[in-house]
């Protein structure tokens, strides 16, 4: 498929969270974006900018990650120019992420449109992924408008952010956005899927360089000021310098909670290319082969005996023998054996921090 690149559109692929929901596999050494967590022969992080250099510009492709990650991105990513890769020097969550990458871009080129976009998802869809994001770029290039993806949900999944949003479309699928509801409990999970006018939040957003710092000024004002003062050092050899200075003084929020929820210029783009946000070992589970009892099994020499419905990773040179488990997450490792029960998977955030409180960083 070729495509005619447009030289003012961007991606900001955000590549520095840890991953501890794929713990034990998932190390902060060693975190998930950086691993093939499907045996595909990628990296999560390769498959997410191989999709997007289907239609922008290399150049004009960037990885926001942790400074411990820097050399992990340039190994894996050959082909990126070097001063691509943006270095946080902590996690202070999306909103300071967002901000320092716009902030950047916009002083190189304040006409251009970005997609940023986490480094973690699996898109089945290329080609309808494609259509989704050079329709949600050409609009914000002409509107004042923060833009986000929104997935057809399947199932009431409470581990998901929705979007609600109007019937009426203000341009070619796209939407005006009503509310935004973060992981609901499941009676309303089920609620919205019946409505039929709400989408999963795939975190996947688009908008003009210039419309996002207008947003930042307003709605984020504490943390605009700190780039505004700074932009003159951004692009030099003085950027590093300056981001070390302003991340300790930047608020900890999610780009999801300190703009979108509040702004009044947000609008969807209701798409369906295969999405899964592979936050979890249910949704690894999901996307990978299972043999007759259900069972998704990952390791060379993995036994299994009257157990179905289990996810199951091990070391080729171990022998894992299975018996008599039903939904099971079961993760061996050299140093670490993770049993858990499918339904509590979204707990293992707090088996890590147990972890951690008990047994220290080793283990993590």
């Amino acid at each position: 498929m070729t495509t005619q690149m447009n030289r003012h559109f961007y991606v900001a692929i955000m590549a520095g969270g840890i991953g501890s929901r794929f713990w034990p596999y998932s190390r902060t050494d060693y975190p998930k974006q950086f691993l093939d967590i499907l045996n595909t022969g990628k990296t999560l992080l390769q498959w997410t900018y191989e999709r997007f250099a289907a239609f922008v510009p290399k150049e004009n492709i960037y990885v926001v990650t942790h400074q411990h990650y820097e050399s992990k991105v340039k190994e894996q990513l050959g082909e990126l120019p070097v001063a691509n890769v943006v270095c946080e020097p902590s996690r202070k969550n999306t909103a300071p992420c967002v901000a320092y990458i716009s902030y950047k871009i916009h002083q190189q080129d304040p006409q251009a449109c970005v997609v940023c976009a986490p480094a973690d998802h699996l898109i089945l869809d290329g080609p309808a992924f494609t259509a989704a994001c050079l329709n949600a770029l050409t609009f914000v290039q002409k509107n004042t408008a923060l833009l986000t993806l929104g997935i057809k949900p399947t199932r009431p999944d409470t581990g998901y952010g929705y979007i609600q949003y109007e019937t009426q479309q203000v341009a070619d699928n796209v939407y005006e956005v009503k509310t935004f509801t973060e992981k609901p409990n499941l009676e309303l999970a089920k609620t919205f899927l019946q409505s039929g006018d709400f989408l999963w939040n795939a975190g996947i957003f688009v908008w003009n360089v210039k419309t996002i710092i207008a947003a930042f000024k307003k709605y984020l004002p504490e943390i605009d000021e700190l780039f505004v003062q700074g932009r003159d050092a951004l692009n030099t050899p003085k950027e590093r310098e300056l981001v070390d200075s302003i991340y300790p003084q930047c608020t900890n929020i999610s780009i999801d909670y300190g703009i979108m929820e509040k702004a009044d210029n947000v609008y969807v783009i209701p798409a369906n290319f295969g999405w899964s946000d592979l936050g979890t070992w249910a949704s690894a589970y999901e996307n990978l082969e299972k043999d007759y009892l259900g069972n998704a099994v990952q390791g060379k020499n993995v036994v299994v005996i009257d157990a179905t419905k289990c996810m199951v990773k091990a070391a080729p040179e171990k022998l894992v023998v299975l018996q008599g488990l039903d939904e099971f997450i079961v993760i061996d490792t050299n140093d670490v054996l993770l049993i858990c029960k499918k339904e509590n998977e979204q707990q293992i955030k707090e088996y890590v921090a147990e972890v951690k409180r008990n047994k220290g960083d080793k283990f993590l």
